[in-house]
């Protein structure tokens, strides 16, 4: 198994933000593990310092239709930005890298999703009507379907191993734990 990557310092508990990084389609940077790696690397040019991030994992997609493996991982980062602007900032490095949004669980250069901002709950109001579906979707914290993902949960457990959901209160082993024994086989170490 690969070790995990610290960058410096620990960082607290109360001050740790998570974020989750994913990718399936190859970019300039090469195949998905070099696209994370280079989105690791130019996240301070965005205002955001890399603390640790997990060893890559492989995972299936998520897709009904046949499409590449996914490559991903967890950082733990440091951010000044409140959460709403930090996901912005995401999602301006995700276009950087050729990220288009067009179909939910499509295939893409690289996925960025704001996983726990220092224990923050934050629960979204949904557009209806009119506004529904359109636009980005409103900012939940943490984020919505990190406890049913052994994508996250695992290379989360690599960089945060006493954290806890914010809302449950459970522990990331305990997650993975409820998770079925499929899913958690599924995500395998990923070559580097």
């Amino acid at each position: 198994m690969a070790v995990l990557q610290m960058l410096s310092g620990e960082v607290a508990v109360a001050d740790r933000i998570l974020i989750a990084l994913g990718g399936n389609m190859p970019t300039i940077q090469g195949p998905p593990a070099g696209t994370l790696r280079a989105a690791l690397a130019m996240m301070p040019a965005f205002g955001i310092k890399v603390v640790a991030f997990a060893p890559f994992y492989r995972t299936p997609a998520l897709a009904s239709y046949i499409q590449p493996d996914y490559v991903n991982s967890v950082a733990v980062v440091e951010a000044a930005d409140p959460p709403r602007t930090l996901l912005d900032k995401l999602h301006r490095l995700e276009a950087h890298f050729g990220r288009v949004r067009r179909e939910r669980w499509g295939p893409r250069p690289l996925d960025l999703d704001l996983l726990d901002f220092r224990g923050e709950i934050l629960v979204p109001t949904w557009p209806t009507g009119r506004d529904a579906g359109v636009g980005p979707l409103p900012l939940a914290l943490p984020h919505p379907g990190i406890s049913g993902r052994a994508f996250v949960l695992l290379p989360l457990r690599d960089v945060a191993p006493d954290w806890h959901h914010p809302v449950t209160g459970r522990s990331v082993g305990d997650l993975i734990a409820a998770l079925p024994e499929g899913e958690v086989r599924a995500v395998r170490p990923a070559e580097s």
